[in-house]
């Protein structure tokens, strides 16, 4: 029996109805995964591969391709860059959610922008990270597509890795088919995905200022201070808090500091605000002490805003 379009048959477990905007939408992105998902000769509608870290992005076109009827194959890379949390997250996600899923080890803080953690580090990243991906799928005689979660929103800020995704071709569904960050949270929640406010946790890499060489000892550190943080939050019944822990510079040394958006931070009371970041300093005593707490009216793009691009 041929699979249906998920358009007409899907799965909506929200008692909020989908907007008619919000129909042409995933109607489009399933066009768009049409074009790409090769045919598998299956009940399904073709597959692909996704390089998938278990965030929002590649989890929601994981989630959205399924109901639509596809078949992805998910690629994690693991390495001392990426925090285990969310590895561990979204490695019991594809599982509950019957995903084929292999893990790869992939350690880039030895590639020359890394290791002097560069502006375009994750150029280099992401050509190292997709590149490896590539060349595992072209071992096998009939290669899978590989995609990834770029959506339309990643082309209005600075995202260097997105050079890296278009020079070894791999393809954006969600942004081809035009979602954006605030599309892709509002269809997750219609669709019944799991954590639909799922906040962003970036590569640790993005904790250092710009230059400071990542060392593994530190990047263990900052992972086990930010779940001890989320830990905290969580137990306060608030468990998508949006925050980082950064190392930054002053004149004269290195802060560790815990930012917090100002407008979420107004809601706790001042004693858990205390105890966040003596719950840091204790599950990371090799970061510099002591740790400090730096309300924030944006989280993204810090050393970006710290250290602005300059042009000639």
């Amino acid at each position: 029996m041929p699979h249906r379009s998920a358009t007409t048959s899907r799965r909506n477990t929200s008692a909020e109805p989908l907007s008619e905007a919000d129909r042409k939408a995933l109607a489009l992105l399933e066009e768009v995964l049409c074009t790409i998902a090769v045919n598998s000769g299956a009940e399904s509608r073709g597959r692909f591969a996704l390089a998938y870290s278990g965030g929002m992005d590649s989890r929601f076109l994981a989630h959205a391709a399924v109901l639509l009827g596809f078949q992805p194959f998910l690629l994690m890379a693991v390495g001392p860059q990426l925090p285990p949390e969310e590895e561990d997250f979204g490695r019991i996600w594809a599982e509950k959610n019957g995903l084929t899923l292999r893990k790869v080890e992939v350690d880039p803080l030895s590639l020359p922008l890394v290791a002097v953690n560069d502006r375009r580090r994750c150029y280099e990243c992401k050509r190292e990270i997709f590149g490896t991906f590539l060349r595992i799928l072209n071992e096998e005689s009939s290669p899978l597509p590989l995609c990834d979660g770029t959506n339309a929103s990643d082309a209005l800020a600075y995202r260097p890795g997105t050079q890296a995704v278009r020079e070894l071709g791999v393809r954006s569904p969600l942004a081809l088919a035009g979602l954006s960050k605030g599309d892709i949270y509002r269809l997750a929640a219609l669709s019944g995905m799991e954590r639909p406010c799922q906040k962003p946790r970036p590569c640790l890499l993005t904790r250092l200022p710009y230059g400071m060489r990542p060392e593994r000892k530190t990047l263990e550190g900052l992972a086990a201070a930010e779940q001890a943080v989320r830990l905290a939050l969580e137990d306060a019944g608030i468990p998508e808090a949006d925050f980082r822990l950064r190392l930054v510079p002053s004149a004269e040394s290195l802060n560790t500091e815990l930012h917090l958006l100002r407008k979420e931070a107004q809601e706790l009371p001042p004693s858990l605000l205390e105890d966040l970041t003596r719950l840091a300093e204790n599950a990371a005593p090799q970061l510099p002490r002591p740790a400090r707490l730096a309300l924030q009216d944006s989280l993204s793009g810090f050393f970006d805003r710290l250290q602005p691009l300059t042009t000639s």
